[in-house]
């Protein structure tokens, strides 16, 4: 038997969401511009199920709610965008709407691509989630397409494969990881660490030098080739199931 979602005010639910303060959201539904099923609410004070359909049920001022607490998503990310609450210049949370800087729980990223990397990033408020993904029991796969400087020696599959590259700096070896050679300057490489810089300096371990990055695949969830840079997408439930699916 499936658990009944939580209920929660209407106006600490939407001041969590980013509409306004508490206050403003009880002005709102005032106004009349809040509305459940068609039908105005004139209490914020009402307590609602927090449930995914909600977003169908529910509207402000004359919009459909936003993803209720639980939402991911996924982004394509672009180049010279960087994964950061406070970082200068462009952030993937530019490409949001604006209120969700204001959500709470907050939205954030699920691990990081640096700037000059592009590619599909996974985002959420859900912290289960988050730490499901990232933690290394999961052993989450993450694909990548990776365009070099220089022509491939030809030993990097076996080396890669092995487990046993050290990177400067460290006193670990990285776990196993799979390339495929696509071209003499470009390849598929898939990995189950997030270490920092991983893709570019197992390359650099082998003498040569990443000129483009671009992850492409999270576990068996695939960015559409429909999904623009700087376009993101709701993940539904089976696209959640598929991340954690190995091909």
């Amino acid at each position: 038997m499936s658990k009944a979602p939580a209920a929660m005010r209407l106006d600490r639910l939407l001041a969590n969401m980013g509409y306004g303060s508490r206050r403003e959201i009880q002005q709102l539904a005032r106004a009349g511009q809040v509305t459940l099923d068609g039908v105005a609410v004139a209490d914020a004070d009402l307590r609602v199920p927090v449930a995914p359909e909600l977003s169908q049920r529910l509207r402000v001022q004359g919009r459909p709610l936003d993803p209720p607490p639980g939402l991911a998503l996924m982004l394509h990310k672009p180049l010279g965008v960087t994964c950061s609450h406070k970082e200068a210049g462009a952030l993937v949370y530019d490409l949001l709407p604006s209120r969700w800087r204001r959500r709470e729980p907050a939205v954030s990223t699920i691990g990081r691509l640096d700037k000059d990397t592009s590619g599909l990033l996974l985002m959420t408020d859900d912290g289960g989630l988050l730490h499901r993904v990232i933690s290394p029991r999961a052993h989450v796969a993450k694909r990548y397409r990776v365009d070099l400087d220089r022509p491939l020696r030809g030993d990097e599959a076996a080396v890669f494969a092995a487990g046993d590259l050290m990177l400067d700096g460290e006193d670990k070896p990285l776990s196993p990881a799979v390339m495929t050679t696509l071209s003499p300057t470009s390849a598929l490489l898939t990995i189950t660490e997030g270490r920092y810089h991983q893709v570019r300096r197992m390359f650099a371990a082998m003498g040569n030098h990443v000129t483009a990055l671009h992850r492409d695949r999270i576990g068996g969830l695939d960015l559409p080739g429909d999904l623009e840079p700087g376009a993101w997408r709701l993940l539904s439930e089976a696209d959640v199931a598929a991340i954690f699916r190995a091909d």
